[in-house]
């Protein structure tokens, strides 16, 4: 099986031995993102809303770099700091979808890289 590595500078550089995805067997493999500021370092989490935003914005590009976008989606994970955050991120999250819902879990866990309190990782069709 072939697969194709999917990067753009309108989402944020990997932080480590990784590609921001992957498209292999019809489908998009999306590493979890944070709210890192595409071309910079920095974080936008000013609150929990903005650092879910710019989180979506950074899969919305590599989705579009893929050529697709959130109703290819088929599976997100949620990776939390905190489940008290969960109806905020979930409100925010929803609002990307046009209805047709992904699967989907929610899992809070000990820590995240940079010490953010949201992550998600998306599978697509492409």
């Amino acid at each position: 099986m072939e697969k194709k590595i999917i990067q753009t500078e309108m989402a944020p550089a990997p932080i480590g031995p990784y590609n921001q995805a992957v498209a292999a067997g019809g489908f998009l493999f999306i590493s979890g993102q944070v709210c890192i500021k595409p071309g910079t370092s920095e974080l936008n989490n000013s609150d929990i809303q903005a650092e879910t935003h710019q989180v979506m914005h950074n899969l919305k590009a590599i989705l579009q770099e893929a050529g697709t976008d959130f109703n290819s989606v088929v599976k997100t994970t949620i990776f939390l700091s905190d489940m008290n955050l969960f109806s905020e991120v979930n409100e925010i999250y929803g609002k990307y979808f046009d209805g047709a819902f992904p699967a989907r879990e929610t899992v809070a866990v000990k820590g995240l890289p940079k010490n953010v309190n949201v992550e998600i990782s998306m599978i697509a069709t492409v």
